[in-house]
């Protein structure tokens, strides 16, 4: 029997994470291939330290988008990001670019030809969640961790806090009773600060605010336990810290560890990968049984094999929580929705340069932007699940 009444923790990273910010390089590669050509193929992979960036992967696409072009989309992002320091600078680090040409033997499992329709890019499982935790129908731990580092970076870029460094990490444990969140035991901040005389206790009178401004004011209490910059001073961060690479903070992108996760990165990824748009038609099927009204918690599991079309599986849990049987939301989702990798980028409209956004504080429980972007976050497609299971 599940439990009702526990503890649940999730953590969250800010851009300026090391590697957030080769996410956000990754990714802006992407969008640049996209927005010349929306075809076009990107695998690509960042490694960031001291001074130091690099670049590599596989590419099908126009000319244009060359290695200097590749170089300055780097030290663009770091400039946004905010890393104007001696260890790691947006001027002066140095950026190598090692893109190639995209393996012909993946190509023909991807490409269509003749009557054999696109296949997916490779094997893997995906999954989405959705669940009535929050308004954005996101886990509470997740969405609130986010949200505090979201806060901290406005405040940081607008001049509004100067003091905070780009680097940044929150922690969120809430307690949850019956199943619901009710209450904050723990939150932890570590932040880069730029002024090396500020201690913990500086560093939490800048913080605070934003944190109390984002929570739900009724779980934060007297109980309620504070860690910030509990290791004592946080000056010297970013890649110059610690070494960041694209991918590897899957689980801060998605659910928080609430649902499950099928191994695959999804920045520097183009949406032909199903590692990243299959996972997105999940969160969005899985959002849309939600707001439909089906379940009150939902995860949906899809597999895919390379050079196939259609998936393997489709698989849908609702914890119990389901007004229907979910067999019948499965058959339900087989009948509304195409999957097929050309199918899941067409009715998202993936193909588009709209994935730099997404490199920090995660891919889910978004708003939907006018120009498609996390155009997986739309619940357009509710009523017609209701009405076909």
């Amino acid at each position: 029997m599940a439990r009702k009444s526990y503890l649940f923790s999730s953590e969250s990273v800010s851009e300026g994470h090391p590697d957030k910010v080769c996410d956000r390089i990754s990714d802006a590669v992407v969008d640049a291939f996209l927005a010349e050509m929306p075809e076009a193929r990107v695998a690509c992979e960042t490694l960031a330290t001291t001074n130091r960036v690099v670049i590599a992967g596989e590419t099908r696409g126009p000319d244009s988008i060359n290695a200097d072009v590749v170089e300055q989309l780097a030290r663009d992002a770091i400039r946004d990001i905010g890393y104007e320091q001696d260890g790691f600078h947006w001027k002066t680090a140095d950026v190598a670019v090692h893109l190639h040409a995209q393996s012909a033997h993946i190509a023909q499992g991807v490409d269509s030809a003749g009557n054999k329709d696109e296949g997916a890019g490779d094997q893997g499982i995906m999954f989405g969640y959705a669940c009535t935790e929050t308004p954005v129908l996101m886990p509470a731990p997740i969405h609130y961790s986010h949200a505090i580092l979201k806060r901290m970076a406005d405040a940081r870029k607008s001049g509004e806090a100067p003091k905070l460094g780009p680097d940044a990490k929150s922690q969120v444990t809430l307690r949850y009773e019956n199943r619901v969140p009710v209450a904050c035991t723990s939150i932890v901040v570590s932040t880069q600060h730029i002024d090396e005389s500020m201690t913990s206790d500086d560093v939490r009178a800048v913080v605070e605010p934003y944190v109390r401004e984002v929570m739900p004011a009724a779980w934060i209490s007297e109980d309620t336990i504070w860690y910030v910059n509990p290791t004592g001073k946080f000056v010297i961060g970013g890649p110059d810290g610690d070494c960041g690479l694209t991918g590897r903070k899957i689980i801060v992108d998605t659910y928080g560890g609430a649902a499950p996760h099928g191994g695959g990165a999804f920045s520097g990824k183009d949406p032909t990968k199903v590692d990243r748009s299959a996972a997105y038609a999940a969160r969005y099927l899985a959002k849309n049984v939600v707001s439909a009204g089906l379940a009150d918690r939902c995860c949906i599991q899809l597999a895919y094999a390379i050079g196939v079309s259609q998936p393997l599986s489709v698989y849908v849990d609702t914890y119990g929580t389901g007004k229907v049987e979910e067999e019948a939301i499965e058959k339900a989702i087989g009948r509304s929705m195409d999957l097929s990798p050309r199918g899941i980028r067409t009715a998202l409209q993936l193909n588009k340069p709209i994935y730099a956004r997404s490199a920090a504080y995660g891919h889910f429980g978004r708003e939907p932007d006018a120009d498609g972007g996390f155009s997986w976050e739309k619940t357009d497609l509710a009523e017609t699940l209701a009405r076909e299971v």
